[in-house]
């Protein structure tokens, strides 16, 4: 599964998918951990353990280390 994942204010990512792949795994995908990242479809976050249905996100970081 592709899925264009647009890491707010990093810019996107291309990512290639597991069919049965969950947000979490997308999440790592793009090396964050559920923990300090969420995945917004469409404006609304997604639980962390749903599977990934969506071919364009938004990762949004909830901690950044200053």
């Amino acid at each position: 599964m592709q899925v264009t994942a647009d890491v707010v204010g990093e810019g996107e990512r291309d990512l290639t998918l597991d069919a049965d792949a969950t947000y979490a795994d997308l999440l790592r995908a793009c090396s964050f951990s559920p923990h300090e990242a969420t995945v917004l479809v469409e404006g609304s976050p997604v639980p962390e353990d749903a599977p990934v249905t969506a071919e364009r996100v938004e990762v949004l970081r909830l901690v950044k280390g200053g």
